[in-house]
């Protein structure tokens, strides 16, 4: 898929969504692993500065969207609105029904300007999300993860259901749909989304030209080895 975008220029945007500890990270690792970061780019951005708090909302997303053979995956994207920010009061009840209101229409907007645009939401139990928190508590390689915010989510739960329920009434349309992943189980949530995000991108082939290695030109060969001797090498402690 990554050498059919070059190729043909097709732009993609991949949304994922989904509560905290729901696994976004670790399918966005998994999507990435082995792809070109000059194609696949990454997009978590932090909360709003001044001068962007004062533009029109959705420009700060639009501003990171693909150019001709790039793939843009967003970790948490302008759904904050109707999620993190709509249970946090970090905006009014009337920006996210307005919000609510008009995204269809941009979404289906973007499509038209012929991106490919898929949207995520990674559906995680009660009980596996309390699991995970507690595993990023107690766990000193993970507890860089946990957030105040994450703590004040996981009291919150019943709020963040009722604007899941919300933004997917009002933005799960027939030209842009939401895929639900089930998602207690990580490692088969990565496979079935992969699986199904691959499907869902018209990618053909691309034939690559055979690849010969050359010769090492001699022509101004020299002892090389002997030149990196008395440098300061890296203790070599380990292998």
């Amino acid at each position: 898929m990554q050498e059919w975008a070059k190729k043909t220029g097709a732009r993609i945007v991949i949304v994922f969504e989904g509560r905290d500890a729901a696994g976004k990270g670790g399918i966005i690792k998994a999507l990435t692993r082995r792809v070109s970061t000059r194609v696949f780019r990454v997009v978590a951005l932090p909360a709003p500065s001044d001068r962007e708090k004062s533009q029109m909302y959705f420009q700060r997303y639009m501003a990171h969207f693909p150019a001709a053979g790039e793939i843009v995956v967003f970790d948490r994207s302008w759904y904050n609105r109707a999620g993190v920010e709509a249970v946090m009061g970090f905006c009014t009840e009337a920006e996210t029904a307005r919000f609510l209101q008009i995204i269809p229409s941009i979404e289906h907007e973007i499509q038209a300007d012929g991106i490919i645009l898929l949207k995520y939401w990674l559906e995680v139990s009660d009980e596996q999300q309390a699991q995970r928190f507690a595993s990023r508590i107690h766990d000193p390689a993970k507890i860089w993860k946990l957030s105040p915010m994450d703590i004040e989510a996981r009291r919150r739960w019943f709020d963040y259901s009722r604007a899941r329920d919300r933004m997917l009434d009002a933005t799960d349309t027939e030209h842009s749909p939401w895929n639900i992943v089930a998602a207690n189980d990580k490692y088969e949530a990565r496979l079935n989304c992969i699986s199904h995000l691959l499907a869902q991108v018209p990618y053909e082939p691309v034939e690559r030209q055979a690849i010969a290695m050359p010769a090492r030109d001699e022509t101004h060969a020299y002892d090389d080895q002997a030149s990196m001797e008395g440098r300061r090498y890296v203790p070599q402690k380990f292998g």
